[in-house]
């Protein structure tokens, strides 16, 4: 089984995350921020990996802290749960629609972090959640994960559609990038010899 546990503890957040790579999709979220746990839970059912957060952040000033953080703690854990990489497809993308909104996501597990984030709300919140915390999340899961990642909502009209179809095809994405390829056993998928 590839999973990991890491807890991440600063003066801003006290978080513990576990991921399950090869699950069933079940996740157990406490952010403290309810719109963003159920962006999390859209990766994991559609990632049908199994994700644990519990998060401690420091709300009373904003949920800046608390998003970026369990997107360091979660790139963490699946980097760790992913291991050495070898039979893994490495790329993957998926394309999710919601109602009007379309999103694209492409992704490699490369070893070199790096995002493409080419959205645009139609809107600066959902409800109480900043729209900008989407990519703050996604620049601190790449960071620390060392996947590229290129995320294009192509088109939507409800905010709320538009950040739920990038969390789906993320979820997607990750999970055919990370199954074993059984013609690809043992094998690093790279020229280099290493990712």
């Amino acid at each position: 089984m590839r999973n990991a546990e890491v807890s991440r503890n600063t003066l801003e957040t006290k978080i513990a995350v576990a991921i399950n790579l090869d699950g069933t999709g079940v996740s157990k979220l406490n952010s403290g921020v309810g719109f963003f746990d159920h962006m999390l839970d859209q990766i994991a059912r559609h990632g049908m990996m199994d994700i644990n957060v519990e998060c401690q952040g420091d709300l009373h000033i904003d949920a800046h802290h608390t998003v970026e953080d369990v997107g360091i703690a979660l790139g963490q854990a699946f980097s760790r749960a992913l291991g050495d990489k070898k039979g893994i497809r490495r790329y993957a993308h998926a394309y999710v629609p919601l109602d009007e909104a379309l999103s694209r996501v492409v992704l490699d597990i490369s070893g070199r972090p790096g995002l493409e984030f080419n959205v645009d709300f139609t809107r600066a919140r959902i409800g109480e959640f900043d729209v900008d915390l989407v990519r703050e999340f996604f620049q601190g899961f790449v960071n620390h994960a060392a996947i590229t990642l290129h995320i294009d909502n192509l088109r939507g009209k409800n905010a709320h559609h538009q950040a739920e179809t990038i969390f789906k095809a993320f979820g997607r994405a990750l999970r055919a990038a990370v199954e074993l390829d059984p013609r690809m056993v043992g094998i690093m998928p790279s020229t280099k010899g290493s990712l």
